[in-house]
């Protein structure tokens, strides 16, 4: 891989990083067909995390390091990301697992939950399928459903925060 290639992939992996922060996305992946048997994929996701893989049928790009990309941003972006952050509040409920979720029992059922439902300690929140089983996330205390912050159908990871009761 010459240098100009190199300088710029790293250009499109900031380019991604940049996308990612500017359309609060979580993740982006993108994979890049340069030829039959030369192409680059890129995975950028929240947490300073990149992942580049390249088919071992070219190993100057699969021998390249990863480079990570770190955010840009001063001191009050920083506080202010600490307290809106979702998953410090002390009534969020975060994923149990990593998997795909559900808002209701069955496609065109009603949602579980709804944002100013009141609920009960043990009522089902949603449903997180992880490898083919549907497993129930229930509520760890009784309150009010204050916001939901995911979507149905989308995929979350260990820890995520789901809901957040009072």
């Amino acid at each position: 891989m010459t240098k100009n290639n190199r300088d710029k992939d790293v250009q499109f992996i900031e380019a991604l990083a940049v996308l990612l922060r500017e359309h609060d996305l979580n993740e982006v992946e993108v994979n890049r067909e340069f030829g039959q048997d030369d192409s680059l994929t890129v995975r950028v996701a929240r947490g300073n995390q990149i992942i580049a893989t390249a088919p071992i049928s070219n190993p100057a790009i699969a021998a390249a390091p990863i480079q990570e990309i770190k955010p840009v941003s001063d001191t009050n972006q920083a506080s202010d990301a600490t307290t809106d952050d979702p998953a410090s509040h002390p009534g969020a409920v975060t994923s149990p697992m990593v998997g795909t979720v559900y808002m209701q029992p069955e496609p065109g059922a009603p949602a579980f939950i709804s944002v100013g439902a009141s609920i009960s300690e043990g009522d089902t929140l949603l449903i997180v399928e992880a490898m083919k089983t549907m497993n129930q996330i229930p509520a760890p205390k009784s309150g009010i459903v204050k916001r939901i912050l995911v979507e149905d159908g989308a995929a979350v990871e260990f820890g995520a925060p789901l809901a957040i009761i009072e």
